[in-house]
């Protein structure tokens, strides 16, 4: 190439405005979203995931909470009390590779189950970590976590009256900057605070109240789980709703029309220094 040729090449590149750095940060944000949304998706649509438990994506709307919550496949994420492993069935594929899932599982029946339930399908779920809570909390080292997340359990807390010692362990196990996401059934704020020991719902200012007073910052609240048709005032509680049905098949037809409860969506931040 002679020299006219390398001069209108380099005039040419002179000529095209390099991006702006705020464009350029953007263009990395947007394009690391996309990444974690197609992490995500595939691991909702996962073969080994159960037609029982997939029938419910319309209720629990596992992708877009993931998504809200920040989860990323290289991350180590703590699932305090998973019970029978609806959302260890999405997180396990996602973090598999790359990532630590712990399953901080409450002693007892359901830990037992639960172990099973892993144990039985060990090309999935081998690298899941299960540790019980309370007694081998501190197997998981302190500020290591990047995101717990707890799905309708809180509720479980404040009927036992553990969620004082509960918010504590979670707060000691993330990170500075740590997120802590909470989905629970919502009581609305004007009903009697007496409720939250019986029904099964909350209120939003409650797990407010609890998580602030662990140390935790509020981030934001998302509606990706709630549900206006639920009124929060059934004779058994939330568990009158499917998937329960505490009243067996009397007016199962009017519950089922309702749908699963109406859930808060809420996002906390361990504060960095």
């Amino acid at each position: 190439m002679n020299r006219l040729a390398r001069a209108g090449l380099l005039l040419t590149a002179l000529a095209v405005p390099a991006l702006p750095l705020a464009a350029q940060h953007t263009h990395h944000a947007e394009h690391g979203k996309t990444q974690q949304g197609d992490a995500i998706a595939a691991a909702v649509a996962a073969p080994s995931r159960t037609a029982a438990n997939t029938v419910r994506d319309k209720y629990r709307h596992p992708a877009e909470t993931l998504a809200f919550f920040d989860v990323e496949p290289t991350q180590t994420v703590v699932e305090f009390s998973p019970g029978g492993g609806w959302y260890t069935e999405i997180l396990a594929p996602l973090l598999r590779d790359k990532g630590t899932l712990y399953a901080l599982q409450p002693s007892g029946r359901y830990f037992e189950n639960y172990r099973k339930f892993l144990a039985a399908k060990p090309a999935v779920y081998d690298k899941v970590k299960l540790i019980s809570y309370p007694d081998q909390t501190a197997m998981i080292p302190a500020g290591s976590v990047d995101t717990l997340l707890t799905f309708r359990n809180v509720h479980n807390l404040v009927m036992a009256g553990t969620e004082a010692a509960t918010f504590k362990a979670f707060y000691d196990l993330l990170k500075p900057g740590g997120t802590l996401g909470i989905v629970d059934h919502r009581l609305p704020e004007d009903r009697d605070s007496a409720l939250e020991k019986q029904s099964g719902y909350l209120k939003v200012s409650t797990i407010r109240r609890l998580a602030e007073a662990a140390g935790f910052e509020y981030v934001a609240a998302s509606e990706i789980n709630g549900n206006f048709k639920d009124k929060a005032d059934w004779p058994k509680g939330v568990w009158t709703l499917p998937p329960t049905f505490a009243n067996g098949d009397v007016d199962k037809a009017k519950y089922l029309a309702i749908g699963e409860s109406d859930r808060m969506t809420l996002k906390f931040r361990k504060p960095a220094p």
